[in-house]
């Protein structure tokens, strides 16, 4: 009985454990991901973006989407790979407004979406 309670006990806390890892390490990417973000909004804002420019965000967010596939489900790396590709391509394109528009749906998802894998009530209920 104590040893039924034990590894109960014991397998609760490494859920909980991995539970907490997992929170912290979406938070940190999209932590990152949200000041490149910003940075490409504020050179889109001011006129100096380039394609290229773009693309480094873009490349930056593959390599921390590889990361992330572990802990994310594939509609919410999907949307940001497609408003992210869509920004890349109105800046190519010199359409600065809609590239801005996109970049900034794509910083709110940043900043919103690794609360959703915290360990809080809301997301336990």
């Amino acid at each position: 009985m104590v040893k039924s309670l034990l590894s109960m006990l014991l397998a609760g806390l490494l859920l909980l454990g991995a539970a907490v890892f997992e929170g912290l390490f979406v938070r940190t990417q999209f932590e990152a991901f949200g000041e490149e973000v910003s940075a490409l909004i504020q050179k889109a804002e001011e006129g100096t973006a380039n394609e290229t420019d773009a693309e480094a965000v873009f490349s930056a967010w593959e390599q921390r989407r590889d990361r992330l596939h572990i802990w994310l489900p594939h509609g919410d790396i999907a949307r940001i790979d497609d408003y992210l590709s869509e920004s890349v391509r109105c800046l190519k394109e010199g359409e600065r407004e809609r590239a801005l528009a996109k970049l900034e749906i794509v910083l709110r998802i940043s900043k919103t979406l690794p609360s959703t894998y915290l360990v809080s009530l809301p997301n336990l209920f």
